[in-house]
């Protein structure tokens, strides 16, 4: 090759791999981690920020449920952690223990697009950890009642229960026409999360002095394990896990059970699963409380920006995008997901679904379990205690003993911290 053109290639390739470096480099990666099917419809939205968003590139990584916990825990720990993240709600208090999210408030006290008062002020609080906001609401979770209307009238009653003794009564008149194989109500013995929203209706909180010790033998949670362990010892509950019903959907329709405490996500699965001459015989309630209409979970799905982040700002122009209504209104249409904003309900589709309508109310009225890090393991042993005194091995005021026994070990290093002047 002449030395000229040699010279000539040099250059060439040079100027090629410079050219590539810059158009690297004027693109900014943001890193935002998913889960769940919210994962696998991200992209057309996070397509349609790109396109309004120059320069900016979105890598979206979809975790699994089932591991998205560890892993973040060891991205975090590896400081690797994403950008932005979608957080279990009830994740977000673990992860402000350890220093890894952006504290929000000065952010949405600037934003013209997300509005406090828009959204509902359960699900707006469970993102709040000491004074201070760390996540922004993307869906909203909650649960509450499905039931057979026609099971309900034929027992003598028009409505669903409203309070608790009349949820007792109309249990006790199903439980008597049902006879001795079928029930009134399923209450999966592997699920806490029924005797938890029952537990969130009472004034007393599950812990006590900013968490350090359990408060299960309060009179509130004495009162809500009663009336959860009287469902099984009076055989309106069967005792039996999840994984113990053969198909859920198809014992609903048979009226093996007639009420199920749930969250929406079962409303599509109802919709598809049951025969078409049983779909006008059930519908969602609001759950009853001790004297009227009662509080339920505050659960969901957040917005969440990582302290270690280098791009905030365009993670949090991304958070923006996310939280608008029509967006919300979208996601709902792809998947069901209902949204944290009061006005994204006035759409049509929500706002005329029969079964969505109590979702909505109850929104209104929802609460967070404690704001501790260690609230998985303490809810993990309610489930375990409750189990064992619906069996019979403990009665209620054994059972809230054990379980304050349990939690004060579980909260004995928080207590050190708290104690020590540390924060846990």
């Amino acid at each position: 090759m002449p030395k000229r053109l040699l010279v000539f290639s040099l250059v060439l390739a040079a100027f090629l791999v410079a050219s590539r470096g810059r158009a690297v480099s004027d693109v900014t990666v943001i890193r935002f981690w998913t889960m769940g099917r919210e994962g696998e419809v991200i992209k057309d939205f996070v397509d349609e920020f790109e396109r309004t968003h120059k320069g900016i590139r979105i890598d979206v990584q979809q975790l699994p449920w089932a591991s998205a916990h560890e892993k973040l825990l060891t991205a975090f720990a590896g400081d690797s952690s994403p950008d932005i993240c979608q957080l279990g709600n009830t994740w977000i208090p673990e992860f402000v223990a350890l220093g890894a999210l952006e504290s929000l408030d000065d952010r949405v006290a600037a934003s013209s697009a997300i509005s406090k008062a828009d959204y509902f002020p359960g699900i707006w609080e469970s993102n709040r950890v000491d004074e201070r906001l760390y996540g922004i609401p993307w869906y909203v979770d909650t649960r509450l009642m499905f039931y057979r209307k026609d099971i309900l009238a034929s027992a003598g009653y028009a409505a669903p229960p409203k309070d608790w003794d009349e949820w007792k009564r109309a249990m006790a008149a199903i439980k008597t026409k049902a006879g001795q194989d079928k029930f009134a109500v399923l209450l999966p013995t592997d699920e806490f999360e029924p005797l938890l929203a029952l537990a969130l209706q009472q004034d007393e909180p599950l812990l006590r002095a900013n968490g350090r010790w359990g408060n299960f033998r309060s009179a509130g949670f004495r009162r809500a394990l009663q009336f959860y362990n009287e469902a099984f010892q009076r055989h309106w509950a069967p005792r039996l896990a999840t994984g113990q019903v053969s198909n859920l959907w198809n014992e609903f329709g048979r009226g093996y059970f007639s009420f199920y405490i749930s969250g929406p996500w079962n409303i599509g699965e109802f919709k598809r699963r049951l025969p078409p001459d049983l779909q006008d015989r059930w519908m969602t309630a609001a759950l009853p409380g001790p004297n009227g209409p009662g509080t339920s979970i505050a659960g969901g799905a957040s917005f969440a920006i990582f302290r270690s982040s280098r791009h905030k700002d365009i993670a949090w122009q991304l958070v923006e995008f996310l939280s608008r209504v029509d967006i919300q209104r979208r996601l709902f249409h792809a998947i069901g997901d209902l949204p944290p904003r009061r006005s994204a309900w006035d759409d049509p589709t929500l706002a005329d679904d029969i079964y969505a309508r109590a979702f909505r109310d109850q929104m209104e009225r929802v609460k967070s379990p404690p704001k501790v890090a260690e609230w998985a393991r303490i809810a993990t042993e309610m489930r375990l205690v409750a189990e064992v005194m619906v069996h019979g091995g403990l009665t209620v005021d054994e059972a809230a003993r054990e379980l304050d026994a349990r939690v004060d070990r579980i909260l004995e290093k928080r207590r050190w911290m708290l104690d020590h002047g540390h924060v846990p």
